[in-house]
């Protein structure tokens, strides 16, 4: 049988961002696959070096629509760290409780997509619904739904009040009991079982050679987990469960995520009763000393690192993100090699990819065999070029 080069990308309905995959069919089976980025660099990182570390919270809270507060809490962490600022502890709770909501509305939010993948459009629109509940809970924390803004710089920007508490007590008891019915449903459907068992199988031994990170590692047994492993905020004061799962398919990756959401909902519930009194935020001076410092944090979809280096100015010398999605492409070619293509939107979409997340740009130079960093001045010059030769003008906007 002859084989057949097949792209999947950068435009395709089965991805919801640019990434490009290169598929050789044998037939309907995959015999071997490639992943290609650089298709959504959006200078974020340069981009940081040009405004202050206050403005950068809410830059950096943009790498992700989703893990928003996740890549927030690790920057500033790195932050205080440099300026060696100790927050309040109920300052560290909030931030907790942002957390959990976020894993919950993260889980929930994979939940329906991946149901969506498999066709049981039912799933998608039951779990779609219940999510509107911790979105709603995220909005009486923070006032927003997506791009939370509750951290800054020495601690968090809003309190939670015995009527925001007892609200999310109220609405933390709905989904925990909703979860715990798509735990039964994941498990036991058999729609579920049959486009999910066996599939985008990544053995062990594989997942920690490709250091594959978050629901994706814990799916193919290995318990590691920054939250247990290197405790961080008051992660190290809560009871709750790591979970893992030894089947190494999409099905373990169902079951990480849906019981993940349930401790999520135990945590948040134990954070609320352990709210200690006291300030949310202390004041840290907005020029930050000379230093650097690095920050593991788990994310929804896995190990965030942030890398930040003061200069004694107000605005960092370098910022460096290293998403969870980074870590996890390595392992989807092994996923979907031996696979069906029918299964290839569902495998990838298994490790949560979020590609504006991981893209970033090196400028080489062909001719002269060498590479070369662009300022942020130089990226918008060349961007205004880019567009003017398409016949639109950006030269007389000005950057505030």
């Amino acid at each position: 049988m002859s084989k057949i080069n097949v792209p999947l990308g950068p435009q395709h309905p089965g991805l919801k961002e640019p990434i490009n995959f290169g598929l050789v069919l044998e037939g309907e089976q995959v015999d071997k696959a490639t992943v290609n980025l650089g298709y959504n660099h959006r200078g974020v990182e340069k981009a940081a070096e040009e405004r202050t570390y206050i403005q950068d919270i809410y830059l950096i809270e943009r790498v992700c629509g989703i893990c928003s507060h996740s890549h927030t809490t690790c920057y500033i962490t790195c932050v205080e760290e440099i300026a060696k600022a100790e927050i309040p502890e109920r300052a560290k709770a909030i931030r907790v409780i942002v957390a959990e909501l976020e894993r919950v509305h993260s889980h929930l939010l994979w939940l329906g997509i991946a149901a969506y993948e498999i066709g049981f459009d039912t799933l998608f629109m039951y779990v779609w619904r219940d999510r509107e509940h911790v979105l709603d809970c995220l909005e009486l924390v923070a006032g927003n739904r997506v791009h939370y803004a509750i951290n800054t710089l020495g601690g968090v920007r809003r309190d939670i009040t015995p009527e925001i508490k007892a609200e999310l007590l109220k609405r933390i008891d709905v989904l925990e009991a909703r979860t715990k019915y798509y735990t039964t449903l994941a498990t036991e459907e058999t729609t579920v079982l049959a486009r999910t068992q066996n599939v985008g199988v990544l053995p062990r031994d594989l997942a920690i050679k490709l250091g594959a990170c978050g629901p994706t590692t814990r799916a193919s047994g290995v318990a590691r987990d920054v939250r247990k492993d290197e405790p961080y905020l008051i992660y190290d004061k809560l009871d709750f469960k790591l979970i893992t799962a030894d089947t190494c398919d999409v099905f373990g990756r169902v079951v990480v995520r849906v019981l993940e959401t349930v401790e999520s909902c135990k945590i948040i519930r134990q954070v609320l009763n352990y709210l200690p009194e006291g300030p949310i935020s202390i004041k840290v001076p907005w020029k930050v000393p000379e230093g650097e410092a690095v920050n593991r944090y788990e994310a929804p979809r896995g190990e965030d690192i942030h890398y930040v280096k003061g200069n004694g100015t107000d605005k960092p010398e370098r910022v460096k993100v290293r998403a969870p999605t980074l870590a996890n492409y390595h392992a989807v070619p092994h996923m979907l090699q031996g696979g069906w293509m029918a299964d290839v939107p569902l495998v990838i979409a298994a490790i949560d990819p979020c590609m504006s997340c991981s893209d970033r740009a090196l400028v080489t130079d062909k001719a002269a065999a060498s590479s070369a960093v662009w300022s942020w001045e130089e990226m918008r010059r060349n961007g205004i070029e880019f567009y003017r030769r398409r016949g639109v003008d950006f030269s007389k906007v000005t950057l505030k």
